[in-house]
C-alpha cells in the first residue's frame, strides 16, 4: 500500500522520508512535494487550495492507472485539510478512492479557525508568529538568509490555510482516524471529535502527548498507530498509545446537550 503524506505549512516531503525504514516495507512511504521547497524550490507555491486539490487528485490518479496499487492519506495540520479535500474531490468525481484518511494536529474541516491574517504579516511578525507552532528549530528562525528563502512558500501555506473554505458535502465512505496532541493550543477537542460526522465508515480519535507537534517527539507512537491501521487485518493499537487518557472538556462543553462528546472523548474506538 502507498501512504501519501500530506506536510503542514511551510512543510516538505523531508518530513516524512524518514519514516520509511521504521514501516512495514508493504507500506510505501510517498511524501507529497509541493511546488516552493526542497527540489521544486524555484517552482511558483500554491495559493489557491481549490486548484492544489485538483490538481493532486488528478497526479495521483494517474499514477494509481499504472498500477492500480492500493493506497492511504495521512495528513497533518494543513496537510490535513488537503488530503481531506483530495479525498472528497476524487469521491465527487468518481477517481480512486483512499483506502483509509489519515487526519493528524487539525480541527474538523466545519470547525476551521477564524484568520489571523498570517499571510499577511510583514517577515519579522510572521518569524515571531512561527515560534508559537514550535515547529521549527529556533536556529532555523534565526538565521536570516535561510529564512528569506523560506518565507514565500511558508507565506503561500498560509494564504491557502486561511482561505479553505468548508463546503457542505456528503460524508466519505472511507475509515478516518484522527490523530490530535493533548496540548495543541491550535485545536479544541470538542472540535476535533467532529471529524466523526465526515465519514459513514468507521472512525477513531486517538491522542497524544504533546503540542501542535507531537508527531516529531512522538514519532515511534504515531508510527505504530500507523501501521495498525493500515495492518491486513487491523492490529490493535500497542498499550502505550491505549494508555493516553483524552484531554478533558471545559464544563460548559461537558454539559449534556444530547450529544454524545463526552463518550466519544472518552472512548478510543467507536464507529459513526
Amino acid at each position: 500500500m502507498r501512504l501519501y503524506c500530506f506536510s503542514f505549512a511551510g512543510g516538505s516531503a523531508s518530513t516524512y522520508l524518514p519514516w520509511q525504514a521504521e514501516l512495514s516495507p508493504d507500506i510505501e512511504v510517498c511524501p507529497i512535494q509541493l511546488p516552493g521547497r526542497g527540489m521544486r524550490m524555484l517552482e511558483e507555491p500554491f495559493t489557491s487550495f481549490p486548484k492544489l486539490v485538483a490538481t493532486i487528485a488528478q497526479v495521483l490518479a494517474n499514477e494509481y492507472q499504472q498500477d492500480r496499487r492500493p493506497f492511504a492519506f495521512f495528513g497533518h495540520s494543513l496537510g490535513a485539510a488537503v488530503s481531506f479535500e483530495v479525498a472528497r474531490f476524487n469521491a465527487i468525481h468518481a477517481l480512486p478512492m483512499p483506502q483509509h484518511l489519515i487526519v493528524s494536529g487539525c480541527d474538523a474541516p466545519q470547525h476551521q479557525s477564524p484568520s489571523k491574517n498570517l499571510h499577511l504579516l510583514s517577515d519579522d511578525e510572521l518569524i515571531e508568529a512561527l515560534r508559537e507552532f514550535n515547529g521549527s528549530p529556533p536556529e532555523v528562525l534565526a538565521h536570516r538568509e535561510l529564512m528569506k528563502l523560506l518565507l514565500p512558500c511558508l507565506r503561500a501555506d498560509f494564504t491557502l490555510s486561511e482561505s479553505y473554505e468548508y463546503r457542505n458535502a456528503p460524508p466519505l465512505n472511507i475509515p478516518i482516524t484522527v490523530f490530535a496532541g493533548k496540548l495543541d493550543p491550535h485545536i479544541l477537542p470538542a472540535d476535533v471529535i467532529e471529524w466523526r460526522k465526515e465519514t459513514t465508515g468507521p472512525y477513531r480519535l486517538q491522542w497524544f502527548e504533546g503540542d501542535h507537534f507531537f508527531i516529531n517527539p512522538e514519532q515511534d507512537l504515531v508510527l505504530q498507530c500507523i501501521a495498525a491501521e493500515l495492518a491486513d487485518p487491523k492490529q490493535p493499537y500497542p498499550e502505550k498509545a491505549l494508555a493516553i487518557s483524552p484531554p478533558a472538556l471545559p464544563e460548559e462543553e461537558c454539559a449534556c446537550d444530547g450529544d454524545s462528546t463526552a463518550v466519544a472523548l472518552a472512548e478510543s474506538d467507536c464507529v459513526a
